[in-house]
């Protein structure tokens, strides 16, 4: 790669979305490599928009027919071109292109086809799609400088709002977790657009949630879908209340058709969502979704049509001097833990939380605090039972959302299941130790922030489900039985070190 000529670089990738946006990676280690290379990408034209978005890619060529495509990518020169599809259509393309060298990626067809029909595994499967399209960097002997996509990889610039937006509307009417995950989204618009008025439709139960981030100028309208008598009915009511306040956009992280539909029922002109969505026909702006970002960051993508600086991180989340009681019973305690689920195999076994308590217990000389909502409670009290009462501090069930923000808040360490409670407690800045058994980082909604860590075990049927199921597919929950307490345990300790490294 030595020498003055600038090298030209063509990446193929035509389809689909979610692949497409997998390739940043490698379009970003060409750049830092080279900065003065003219990186070209060919794509099937419905995704051009998509790709002109990354600012890493000089000029997007659009699939235009075999002959014509070749013709144009003849016409270019390119010293490299770098087949990340691997189809007919790419391999002719490159057959009949005259580029110095053409790499091709690894895609395991065979095996993948064998794995799914037959269930044989193949080792050429445990490597991750974009660790193999960055393979294919090292034949022209680029280094692979990034390991996944970033928000900014894919930002739009938007023709149709040609002025700041002044009235918002953000929904988000999912669990706990989402709604702790989706602030900084909301921290990100009230910075971008300071004099807009703010308005969260979410539940009723995670208003607070929105509200403890103490942004100016955000109201709220409460969606009571899970009590209302008449779904239908409270759909209806939402769509006339947003239709009668005329908001100028609405920003949708909530995947699902309804909240799409809510927002193009009531007339909002923009209404930006995921690609992914159940709802996607109805939004005017359909954002990348990849797995590989932190569900942080994938939510700050929704703001992409309206801003190109994406990065911001957890609010400041303002104490609620009215939960005295949660203050007062978590005083003084080092250790909290959140064991519970609405997931039974996202709950590590109850006789590891006791035997974890009694230990964390033992080392700190403190009692360990048991957080979790009123449905955990018989399965919290087991561990507490099991743990010795006279070793723990148990809220569960008995504290509002801001007792249980304000009782987490003192705590040098969090240890939790996979949960809403795990990210409140990284968004309010206390190191947290994960526990992942059906799930796993890759699907982003591992513990946000570099005190946090993920305690789990390597095996080939993780993840089994998005969210978790009420018994492992498989039979044998080895992968929350094969995560011991010494695990959790040298974890946990390992974070208050870090509390008390802090000044």
């Amino acid at each position: 790669m030595n020498g003055t000529h600038k090298k030209k670089i063509l990446v193929i990738r035509m389809s689909s979305l979610g692949d497409i946006i997998l390739t940043s990676p490698v379009v970003k280690s060409i750049r830092k490599a080279l900065p003065e290379a003219e990186i070209d990408f060919l794509v099937k034209p419905q995704f051009a928009g998509a790709v002109r978005g990354n600012p890493y890619i000089d000029k997007v060529i659009p699939f235009s027919g075999l002959f014509a495509t070749v013709n144009a990518i003849n016409a270019a020169e390119y010293d490299y071109i770098l087949d990340l599809h691997d189809v007919l259509r790419s391999r002719l393309v490159c057959a009949l292109s005259k580029a110095g060298k053409i790499i091709r990626y690894k895609k395991s067809s065979l095996a993948r086809n064998f794995f799914v029909k037959m269930r044989i595994p193949s080792p050429s499967l445990e490597k991750h799609t974009v660790e193999k399209y960055l393979d294919t960097l090292k034949e022209i002997d680029i280094p692979a400088s990034d390991c996944g996509p970033e928000p900014e990889d894919w930002n739009y610039a938007s023709a149709e709002l040609a002025q700041a937006p002044e009235n918002i509307l953000l929904l988000q009417t999912a669990f706990l977790g989402d709604c702790v995950l989706t602030l900084p989204l909301l921290k990100k618009t009230r910075e971008t657009f300071p004099r807009a008025r703010i308005t969260v439709v979410t539940r009723p139960e995670t208003v607070q949630i929105f509200s403890s981030a103490g942004l100016d100028n955000v109201d709220f309208i409460e969606d009571r879908k899970k009590t209302a008598k008449s779904k239908l009915a409270e759909t209806k009511r939402i769509i006339t209340e947003i239709a009668a306040r005329k908001y100028d956009a609405a920003i949708i992280p909530h995947r699902s058709i309804r909240s799409a539909f809510i927002a193009w029922k009531a007339g909002v002109p923009v209404r930006i969502g995921f690609s992914n969505s159940a709802g996607r026909f109805l939004l005017t702006h359909k954002i990348p979704f990849s797995w590989l970002m932190h569900d942080v960051e994938r939510n700050l993508s929704l703001l992409s049509p309206l801003t190109r600086n994406l990065r911001t991180g957890f609010p400041g989340l303002k104490p609620d001097a009215t939960a005295s009681s949660a203050i007062s019973a978590a005083r003084g305690l080092i250790c909290g833990i959140n064991p519970g689920s609405a997931w039974p195999t996202k709950r590590w076994p109850a006789e590891n939380w006791a035997a974890l308590i009694r230990r964390l217990s033992a080392e700190t000389g403190s009692k360990v605090l048991i957080t979790g909502g009123p449905g955990e409670k018989e399965w919290n009290r087991n561990i507490e039972k099991a743990a010795g009462i006279e070793n723990c501090v148990n809220l569960t069930g008995e504290t509002t959302m801001p007792e249980l923000m304000e009782a987490i808040r003192g705590l040098k360490v969090f240890i939790s299941n996979d949960s809403g409670p795990m990210h409140i407690a990284c968004a309010l800045g206390v190191p947290t130790v994960g526990i992942f058994g059906p799930t796993t980082k890759e699907l982003g909604f591992f513990p946000y922030g570099r005190n946090n860590s993920v305690v789990q075990v390597p095996l080939s049927c993780r993840p089994c489900a998005l969210h978790g199921s009420k018994k492992c597919p498989r039979g044998h929950f080895l992968c929350m039985k094969l995560i011991t307490v010494d695990m959790v345990f040298n974890a946990a300790i390992e974070k208050t070190k870090i509390s008390d490294s802090k000044p």
